[in-house]
């Protein structure tokens, strides 16, 4: 069933993510879905989300609870966290449409976000991280030999999963001693390599031709690791997930802790366990708010939160 079009207001605030705020696709898509719930919900009662009141979008926002939590049996923390995602996405279009000039007030001004309480990441033991790169070796093969470049690049880095599919092959730096990475909003940073992480990619390049179609070379070449059957021209997201789920089986890890985001969990809590500074890994993560690397040190163990705490640029980024 074709999706039902979306007022021109809401495609306009989705354009401008992307045009203005260099917002990614994957943050695009999300948005569209979350206020694509709101309008459907709006539209069965005669409404429109253009002239919404507080009133209405209050309405929706019991309704979405309700559903998330018939959904989860109880809602628990993903209702609440589905809640606040979907003001968040309304607090921003309102604001676009005020700041248009399309109107005069916001009706989520007076709407309080629900009280989130913050997750631990899950993580790896670094012995758990050394067992799957080892499993990875031993397979054999041009698809182990870039499944480990992409498990040693990923636990050097902390790369987000997006990044380090999408990375140019002009991402490499002189010896593969570093990559230049563009993160969310185009922000650049450089990502330093370990000795392990760049011997694993120069033995990936050796085999990365075996990843390229003839007739697809075009699309594909521009791209480290390229893909002979995704649209995009690279490794996808879902395909490198579904890769480490299999690997962590073959290394007798339970597969629903293995994931890429744990592992670039993993590349921050052992940075901090070994005594790297809070600053230092915000850095390398691409957090643009220090509050959102702070998580980790409740990870590592009282001593190494007290430490990395008490660094003067943490203080300074807390006062």
């Amino acid at each position: 069933m074709p999706k039902a079009p979306l007022p021109g207001s809401v495609e306009a605030f989705l354009d401008m993510l992307i045009a203005e705020r260099g917002a990614a696709l994957n943050t695009r898509h999300a948005y569209e879905r979350d206020l694509a719930d709101v309008c459907s919900f709006l539209k069965k009662q005669g409404k429109d989300i253009d002239i919404a009141t507080t009133a209405d979008l209050k309405a929706y926002l019991a309704e979405l609870g309700e559903r998330e939590n018939a959904k989860s049996k109880g809602g628990g923390k993903t209702a609440v966290r589905t809640i606040a995602r979907r003001i968040s996405a309304l607090r921003q279009f309102y604001g676009f449409l005020v700041s248009e000039g399309k109107r005069s007030d916001d009706p989520t001004s007076t709407i309080e976000s629900p009280k989130q309480t913050r997750t631990l990441p899950k993580i790896l033991s670094e012995d758990e991280v050394t067992v799957l790169i080892n499993s990875a070796q031993k397979q054999g093969g041009p698809e182990s030999i870039r499944l480990v470049a992409l498990l040693e690049i990923l636990y050097a880095t902390g790369l987000r999963v997006s990044e380090l599919v999408g990375l140019p092959l002009t991402a490499i730096g002189p010896e593969s001693r570093y990559l230049t990475v563009e993160g969310k909003g185009g922000r650049e940073r450089m990502a330093p390599l370990s000795e392990p992480a760049q011997k694993a990619m120069k033995a990936y390049l050796e085999v990365r031709t075996k990843f390229l179609m003839p007739d697809r070379a075009e699309s594909q070449s521009k791209w480290l690791f390229p893909s002979r059957t995704s649209e995009s021209g690279h490794l996808t997201r879902q395909r490198f997930a579904q890769l480490l789920k299999e690997l962590s089986r073959n290394a007798g890890l339970d597969p629903e802790r293995v994931s890429p985001h744990v592992l670039r969990h993993a590349f921050a809590t052992h940075l901090l366990k070994h005594g790297a500074d809070l600053r230092s890994v915000q850095k390398m993560l691409g957090h643009a708010d220090i509050a959102t690397t702070q998580i980790y040190t409740q990870v590592v163990g009282d001593q190494v939160k007290e430490a990395a705490e008490k660094h003067p640029l943490a203080q300074k980024a807390n006062g």
